[in-house]
């Protein structure tokens, strides 16, 4: 993306995440997960101008190339805003939360600003998503332990490099991830769009995670049923 557009969403996710934080707790006095980010999801259904984005061809028919599926639909948004001064994002795999019945699913990572090392961009180890073992764990200090350790023995590559302006990552929802703290005095402004094949169906949920998920994100989805509900609108088809 170029710097005029990113610039332009930086306004307009900035303003709306502004207007729909709830968040009053101080930083100091949160559990690591609260520390990570603000969280502020489907953004796309409080501004047209934020739909746009969510709704883009060329960032949909990108991940079904990525994904070699006729099509994608969404699952849903998310604004992640890492405070300054905001703690780690511990190692974990996005599909822990998500009733989906396969690996079919991307997320695209589009930071709002230029994400230096220090600003806790994006972290992968490349590979892991072969790996089982810390699937069963949500976001937290222990995940963080576990699958770190775990990821070590297996020697998987660690890839960690700052994002320059306009720069977007893909990752799969079972790939393992992480990002560091917030080091500096900014805000580090980052928006992600959770893509999933558009016939993707719903299994049962085994969480507590997957079981709002189901209730939140896919809204009156029979189990087994394609994930067709109004808010997952397809994005993309060949």
């Amino acid at each position: 993306m170029d710097g005029d557009t990113i610039a332009y969403y930086n306004r307009v996710i900035s303003t709306k995440v502004d207007e729909l934080n709830q968040q009053s707790i101080p930083l100091e006095k949160r559990d690591t997960y609260g520390k990570a980010f603000l969280q502020l999801f489907n953004l796309w259904r409080e501004d047209p101008q934020i739909q746009t984005l969510i709704f883009s061809k060329r960032l949909a028919q990108l991940v079904a190339d990525l994904m070699e599926v006729e099509g994608v639909r969404l699952y849903h948004d998310q604004a992640l805003f890492k405070e300054a001064g905001g703690g780690i994002t511990p190692w974990h795999a996005d599909q822990y939360y998500w009733p989906l019945a396969t690996s079919k699913t991307i997320t695209a990572w589009i930071p709002l600003q230029a994400t230096p090392l220090e600003m806790g961009p994006l972290e992968f180890s490349a590979g892991s998503q072969q790996v089982l073992t810390g699937r069963e764990l949500s976001i937290s200090d222990t995940s963080e332990n576990v699958i770190e350790k775990n990821l070590r023995v297996n020697d998987f590559p660690h890839i960690i490099e700052a994002f320059d302006l306009g720069e977007v990552s893909f990752h799969s929802g079972w790939i393992f991830h992480r990002a560091g703290a917030n080091t500096t005095q900014e805000m580090r402004k980052v928006m992600t769009v959770i893509y999933m094949d558009k016939d993707i169906t719903l299994k049962a949920p085994e969480n507590e995670g997957q079981q709002n998920d189901w209730e939140t994100w896919c809204p009156g989805v029979p189990m087994g049923s394609v994930v067709n509900s109004p808010i997952n609108p397809v994005l993309y088809e060949h």
